[in-house]
Parts: structure tokens; sequence; C-alpha cells
């Protein structure tokens, strides 16, 4: 096993917002010249699923034609997603992207060959306690290992991440679970339930891991600290990029790090309350072309309008 290079949220960059902008009426271009003069668009970082993908799981041919048509310019398109590499191959293959990626909400790099470029890992004796956790509160588990994932039992909760594209988790005695390096932990179970898991767990996991939510029936595990910001921000890092020269665009909490490091920050118009809140601009949904839009406006300038939204405080 390779080193690990460990991520701080503490090299994102926070910036102080005057509020978000639900694009209506102004042009992009107008936007860009009052707030961007200066930062062409170098790399686009894009979430998958509510974001990228719509409802369906599926690319629309404008979101496809925009992001080609930004890379044809020059600019590098980045996958930022929750999920294993193994899910993102559809899209990796229907864009033709040969970036790395930033994967499992940032705490592992890949280049574009699929190589690992750099990683992060739950310490052993956090990932043991979360597995007693667990089976102690009757809550399915799934434990992210590079591109598999692992379960000590099987059921209808662990099985859910198929609808994402996922591989169907292997189910293990807890012993070799635990023997795994492993990257990430997720509980499973109703959005109800779940949110009392997170309320419990919190306390017991304080300064020692991270907490964040993309779906409201499933609770992310990450090493102290780790987020797909700071996984965005090592990679700029390396490839001498300005964070002031990415759009980013994204739907859910676990979005909002990366919104906030970049240099213009997207919530689709079917994001989290909270990522809007995060974001610089607001625009159409993830079934409404959202990413095409943005791409449009703030890599090419064009001057397109998302009906029935408006500028806030």
């Amino acid at each position: 096993m390779e080193a690990v290079p460990v991520f701080s949220n503490s090299s994102c960059r926070k910036r102080r917002r005057q509020g978000t902008i639900r694009l209506s009426t102004h042009s992009a271009a107008t936007f860009r010249e009052a707030m961007f003069p200066t930062n062409p668009i170098e790399l686009i970082a894009v979430d998958l699923d509510g974001t990228l993908l719509n409802s369906q799981h599926q690319l629309s041919e404008r979101t496809v034609n925009a992001l080609r048509k930004a890379m044809e310019h020059g600019v590098q398109v980045v996958l930022a997603t929750g999920k294993t590499r193994r899910s993102a191959q559809e899209a990796i293959e229907r864009l033709d992207l040969a970036t790395p990626g930033v994967y499992l909400q940032g705490l592992i790099l890949y280049n574009g060959d699929g190589s690992v470029r750099a990683q992060q890992q739950l310490e052993p004796e956090l990932a043991r306690q979360l597995v007693e956790f667990a089976g102690r509160e009757a809550v399915a588990l799934a434990a992210y290992s590079g591109l598999d994932i692992y379960t000590p039992k099987r059921s209808a909760q662990t099985d859910k991440l198929a609808r994402y594209h996922e591989p169907l988790p292997q189910e293990i005695p807890a012993a070799e679970l635990l023997a795994l390096p492993i990257n990430k932990i997720l509980l499973i179970d109703e959005p109800e339930r779940v949110s009392e898991v997170r309320e419990q767990l919190a306390p017991q996991v304080e300064g020692r891991a991270t907490l964040v939510q993309a779906l409201d029936d499933m609770l992310e595990i990450l090493p102290f600290g780790a987020s797909k910001g700071a996984g965005l921000k090592r990679l700029l890092d390396d490839l001498g990029i300005a964070p002031e020269r990415v759009l980013a665009i994204g739907d859910a909490e676990n979005d909002i790090e990366m919104l906030q490091l970049a240099g213009i920050g997207v919530a689709v118009g079917n994001a989290m309350p909270q990522t809007k809140a995060a974001a610089d601009f607001v625009v159409a949904s993830n079934d409404e072309d959202g990413v095409a839009e943005a791409v449009e406006r703030f890599v090419f300038g064009k001057n397109v309008y998302a009906s029935g939204v408006e500028e806030t405080d």
C-alpha cells in the first residue's frame, strides 16, 4: 500500500459571500465581467448524481455537448463524486475523459488511466468502533475499500447502492472487513432513522471523523477533515491550477466545500437549501440541463436564462 497523503479542510479557501444569485434576467457575461474579470475557467469540477446525471441517472445530449466543447477549448473536466470510480465509468466513457478525478468524497484521487494518485483511509480503531456501532443499532453498513464495497451483512438497504451504478457490496465476516484498508463507511437506513443515527453518532466521533450526507437515507463517515473540497484542492495543487479558475457544480451537502473553494460555485436547481446558500449562483435543475447551463454561461459567457429564478440576498 502506498503512502497516504492527508487532505485537510484547512487548505480549502473560504470566501465571504454577498449572497447567492439565481440567474434570471442578467447575462452571464455581465456577471463574469463584474465579478470574475481576470479568471477564465481552466477546470470544471462536477458532481455526478443529482448534478451531472438527471433523475434517470443519465447524461443529456446538451450536457455532453457543452462539456465536450469546453474540453475542445482546453478546459479540463474533473468528476468529483462520493462514489467509486467504477460507478462513474459510463460517464467517463461517454465524455471521453482522460483527466484525473476526485472520488469517495475526495478520499481517492485517480489519474486518467485509473491508477491511484493519492488516497486517505479511516483509522482502523475508528472503523472497528463503527462496525460495532452498526451492529448494536441494527443499521446496515457498507465499507468502501478502493473500487470495492464490503458489508458484514447484505440486505435490501446495502443493495440500494446498485441504483447509483455502484458494485453490489460483498458480504464478508466483520473480522475480514476490518483487516482491509477502509476509505469510508456508509450507514444506511430509512431517512428518519439515519437522522437519529447521525445525532447519536456525532458526539462519539467528534474530532476523529467527518459526517456528511449526499442522500437522506445514507450517512457517510470519513476521515476527519476530509471532503470533496479538500480532495479537489490537493488535485489543483498538483495540476498547478488556481481555485479562482475553477467552475464547481453540485447539489448536496457533500459538495459545499468544493463550491466554496472554486472561483465560481454553482448549485443546480434541485440542490439542498444549504448547498444553494453556499453557492455563488443557482442554475436550472439536473433534469433541465443545469450543468450545461452553467458551462454555457461561465465558460462561454452565453446569455441563456433559467426560468422562474430570481436574485436573492
